[in-house]
């Protein structure tokens, strides 16, 4: 059983603390009127809400086991006493199971505060093939924010040759959507034989997929004098809009020399909208690895790193099969795909909360 060390005390203290103050923000008629704000806050306050309750609960409990600790130590009411005696044991039982959930808890309330991300899935080796196959992920992705109710908004998406996609762009939103999401990350294998092959061989294609936390505005402020912005006609297929109209959006940020382009939309307007949206996400990415450089290399040892060149995970169609290489656990090809991700997702949960409890 872990104990509750001073320093653990004092990081749920101040948890609390955090849980109060955000309850008396989220009732300032201030905060009120700005609704960005409230749901920034909301979200927070939900991601931790479990948390202090299970604390509050545990110091009732820890105060307990103290005063039965003095009444069979004073020992004056012998019946007293042995009664204390008789809760002791189930007393502590109970106060070191509140503890471990309430340390699984804490450890991953960062994860469950974020609630919008922007999701990037691209083709990877494999050609034609390839492309259907990200097509394939991509959908993966819609059909399970549709389980878990998360809103996802396509902002760019590059359709392939002959189907699927080379590359998509979505902002998703919604209630843990970073701790669901946030393993994806990496390249996703399938082994399959593709709808191309004449022979029946089985071929190995690849999709990469990128997922960043998206910062609320106030998280991150980008002065506009360190964006170089490019407006030009758009590329590929779009009808006549395309090549005539300037309504493509080229930003780079100057500082990290971070490239944005956005070109889905026939509004120049929106497309502006949406590359300061990913804009802002890439940078903040950038700078929280910078500044967690240390965290960011123990994670990597835990679940993997997230980098498109690392192989994270492989769909074996012949078997029915998903095997997630950072844990080892296979799981059923068909409910995967069909948007039941989720018992992967818990595996990956549940072994990255072992590792970040055993390094507290």
């Amino acid at each position: 059983m872990n104990a509750l060390t001073p320093n653990l005390a004092a990081r749920l203290d101040a948890t609390v603390a955090e849980h109060d103050q955000l309850g008396r923000s989220l009732e300032d008629p201030a905060v009120l009127c700005d609704p960005a704000q409230v749901r920034a806050l909301a979200t927070r306050r939900s991601a931790i809400d479990g948390v202090v309750t299970r604390y509050r609960q545990l110091r009732q409990w820890l105060r307990q086991i103290d005063e039965n600790q003095q009444i069979v130590a004073d020992g004056s009411d012998a019946d007293l006493a042995a009664m204390a005696a008789e809760e002791l044991p189930t007393l502590r039982a109970q106060a070191g199971e509140l503890l471990e959930n309430i340390i699984g808890e804490l450890v991953t309330a960062d994860d469950r505060a974020v609630g919008s991300v922007i999701l990037e899935v691209r083709a990877g080796t494999g050609g034609a093939e390839a492309a259907l196959w990200a097509g394939d992920v991509f959908e993966m992705y819609q059909r399970y924010a549709a389980v878990r109710n998360w809103t996802l908004t396509v902002m760019d998406f590059s359709p392939g040759d002959q189907g699927g996609l080379r590359s998509a762009l979505a902002s998703v939103q919604g209630d843990a959507v970073w701790q669901g999401l946030g393993y994806e990350g990496g390249v996703h294998c399938v082994k399959r034989v593709p709808a191309t092959e004449t022979q029946g061989r089985i071929h190995t294609s690849t999709a990469t997929v990128a997922v960043l936390p998206e910062p609320e505005k106030v998280q991150i402020d980008i002065p506009e004098s360190d964006v170089k912005i490019d407006v030009t006609t758009a590329q590929g297929p779009g009808g006549q809009n395309v090549n005539k109209v300037a309504t493509a959006v080229k930003m780079v940020h100057i500082p990290t020399g971070i490239e944005v382009r956005m070109q889905e939309s026939k509004s120049q307007q929106q497309n502006r909208a949406r590359a300061w949206q990913l804009m802002r996400a890439r940078v903040f990415d950038h700078n929280q690895r910078l500044a967690n450089a240390q965290r960011a290399q123990q994670r990597s040892a835990m679940i993997g790193s997230g980098e498109r060149s690392e192989r994270i995970r492989t769909y074996r169609w012949k078997e029915n099969i998903v095997v997630d290489h950072r844990v080892e656990q296979s799981f059923n090809l068909g409910s995967v795909i069909a948007g039941g991700l989720q018992p992967v997702v818990d595996a990956l949960i549940a072994h990255d909360r072992a590792q970040r409890i055993a390094a507290l």
